[in-house]
């Protein structure tokens, strides 16, 4: 069974990009790269003709799994959403208990996770741990390294 996953309008639109990009550019260069090799004469000893065909089939798996991405991408609404509690697209301040570090993270679907922007995602550890939490709630993650406890200080949406 395919899995569903959940998107903000502009990680679906990069998304719908990159298929559109494979599909109209990549594709035809590859198409093209094959026919290139064909023309070099004898097939069965044409080592550039394999390469082209087997890039292509690479291709055309990575096209089909992007397909399949897309085909059960489901958009968050969120007006929909409990702006109480963490959840997708809340952007959550949290307060280390051992430490006393104050961190800001928004959490966002695994596919639009990116560390250096402070976007986690849900399916991490800590993004898992702070789902559903509320503000003055503590929230204890399992990590790699034991347990961590962290307070949730704020809860907002951009």
């Amino acid at each position: 069974m395919s899995k569903i996953s959940y998107y903000t309008a502009e990680g679906l639109k990069k998304l719908k990009d990159e298929l559109e990009q494979l599909k109209s550019v990549e594709r035809p260069k590859a198409s093209q790269a094959i026919a290139d090799a064909r023309d070099k004469g004898d097939l069965s000893e044409n080592a550039e003709y394999d390469a082209a065909k087997e890039a292509q089939g690479l291709l055309e798996l990575k096209i089909a799994k992007v397909e399949e991405v897309v085909a059960n991408a489901r958009l968050i609404d969120e007006s929909q959403l409990d702006m109480s509690k963490a959840l997708v697209l809340s952007k959550v301040k949290i307060k280390n208990q051992a430490n006393g570090m104050e961190i800001t993270y928004t959490l966002v679907a695994e596919s639009e996770a990116d560390l250096k922007a402070a976007k986690i995602s849900v399916t991490s550890p800590i993004g898992r741990g702070l789902l559903g939490k509320s503000v003055g709630d503590v929230a204890e993650i399992q990590v790699p390294n034991g347990i961590m406890k962290f307070e949730i200080l704020e809860i907002t949406r951009d």
